[in-house]
């Protein structure tokens, strides 16, 4: 069996009183946590979820979501975890899509749910501890799961104009953690730093609950806040974190930052955006005993495939590492052949972390692959030692403050505006964000269009991160011979002129 919370009965049997998980003024042991797990378990059986049915969460970070992640795979069930930056529509279309049989929802995004019939809020009490939910129901035994059956679906934004659903199986969560695992030395003596909205790869991955399956420690931020971060890796003695580079930006420009002791941390993985060498140097100074991992990873691939090694950082700055042990990487042309080193292309990876398939999508399946080779759509190159350099996105995809943002899911809602003829929606260099999506519209004859009111319709529809921060009206949209839309001449364009 390959549930979850096998591996924390383990550690409930052998340290029971060993803290699991901190959050806000909890300490919560891991025999407290297998308790949890399997009363609310316990209640998703008696509102009639059974083994395979998705269960969704639409939920900022607590106590209560890792509950539940674990609950759902004790009784057999997939787990859902929804951005709850969406807007209402995009999260009726992921709830819709997926076939979820309920949705667990915070309270104070219940309006975003507000089409979702079947979901149960969850208040601030419920985020501390389920079993204010679950208190009167049987505990729930587990219910095997084999390495082949499906664990998770994450929806990812996509070039198209709705994201995608990964399919996660559990052979790829624990393919994963194991690289993880071995790559960053980890032990029952890491306590690490949640800061990142657990509905990401980056936070609950990366390496994430390979932490607990170490029988180590996790802290867990409802929101972030640089001062809060770094007192707690200050007073909890904290090892390591996922960090967004906007997070650690943060921390970096906090006034007084010099007063925390942060002697005990040891290294932290960024995660978004290539990092600038100054960028490390800044990390360094301020945790004296840690480095900087830069990688690379997909939601595709579990997060997590290629990861900077010690001692490498200033001699292959600009690279994000070279794969895991169990990760191939290889860059290929449009056709599918392997290009040598140096050679830019497109990205490409195989191994038993690689998703199998897209939620009831096989064009798009089938679309993603050379034969057994998953395609990113991101492009760079290997170096003669295998380090691999990421240089463009090939699917025009925006990093703003670590979350991925489809231009083409933008445009759509764009088009949906009368004033709008052609539009772009491009990433552009953004000092706090990383990158900023930018609206370059060409207005129909005779209509006026300003920021404001494309901010409006936008917000309507679309998470506010997904919302153009700028607009730029054009004549024309440069296009090559096919007619397609050249962005990276807007980029160019438009970057040299900022």
């Amino acid at each position: 069996m390959v549930n979850l919370s096998a591996q924390i009965r383990h550690f409930a049997l052998r340290t029971p009183d060993k803290v699991a998980l901190i959050y806000e003024d909890q300490r919560i042991t891991y025999a407290d946590f297998h308790d949890r797990i399997v009363k609310l378990g316990g209640w998703l059986k008696a509102q009639g979820v059974q083994p395979d049915h998705v269960v969704a969460a639409l939920m900022k970070n607590s106590a209560a979501f890792l509950e539940l992640a674990y609950a759902v795979s004790h009784i057999g069930a997939v787990f859902l975890p929804i951005n709850f930056r969406l807007a209402t529509d995009e999260v009726d279309y992921i709830f819709a899509n997926s076939g979820a049989v309920m949705m667990m929802v915070d309270e104070e995004l219940a309006d975003v749910a507000r089409n979702i019939m079947c979901k149960k809020r969850v208040d601030a009490e419920a985020q501390r501890d389920t079993r204010v939910i679950s208190e009167f129901h049987p505990d729930a035994p587990l219910e095997p799961r084999k390495p082949q059956d499906l664990y998770r679906l994450m929806y990812t934004s996509g070039t198209t104009d709705r994201p995608k659903g990964v399919v996660h199986l559990y052979e790829n969560y624990y393919w994963k953690s194991w690289d993880q695992i071995a790559d960053l030395k980890l032990s029952a003596d890491d306590r690490m730093l949640v800061v990142g909205p657990l509905y990401h790869v980056g936070a609950f991955d990366l390496p994430g609950i390979a932490v607990l399956d170490m029988g180590g420690t996790m802290l867990v931020m409802r929101d972030f806040d640089p001062e809060a971060a770094l007192a707690a890796i200050e007073r909890e003695r904290l090892t390591c974190a996922w960090f967004a580079p906007v997070m650690l930006g943060r921390m970096l420009a906090l006034e007084g930052r010099e007063r925390f002791d942060l002697s005990s941390f040891r290294w932290c993985i960024g995660g978004g955006e290539r990092t600038p060498e100054g960028r490390i140097r800044a990390f360094t100074g301020l945790f004296p005993n840690a480095r900087y991992i830069d990688g690379y990873g997909l939601t595709e691939t579990v997060g997590g495939d290629t990861l900077m090694e010690a001692g490498r950082e200033i001699e292959k700055i600009g690279s994000t590492g070279r794969a895991l042990a169990h990760v191939e990487i290889t860059i290929r042309d449009n056709d599918g052949n392997e290009l040598p080193a140096g050679t830019e292309g497109e990205i490409c990876l195989r191994g038993p972390k690689v998703l199998p398939r897209y939620w009831n999508d096989p064009e798009k399946t089938a679309a993603s692959f050379f034969g057994d080779w998953f395609r990113s759509g991101d492009v760079g190159y290997l170096d003669a030692d295998g380090f691999l350099f990421l240089t463009d996105r090939k699917k025009d995809m925006i990093i703003s403050g670590g979350e991925n943002i489809a231009s083409s899911e933008v445009e759509r809602v764009l088009y949906q505006m009368p004033e709008v003829a052609e539009c772009a929606v491009i990433g552009l260099p953004d000092e706090r964000w990383g990158e900023r999506p930018v609206a370059v519209v060409v207005p129909r004859a005779g209509a006026a269009l300003d920021l404001a009111a494309l901010d409006a319709h936008c917000r309507a529809h679309l998470a506010a991160f997904k919302v153009p921060k700028q607009l730029v009206l054009r004549d024309v949209l440069p296009r090559n011979p096919s007619g397609k839309v050249l962005k990276r001449v807007l980029r160019d364009e438009l970057a040299g002129a900022a």
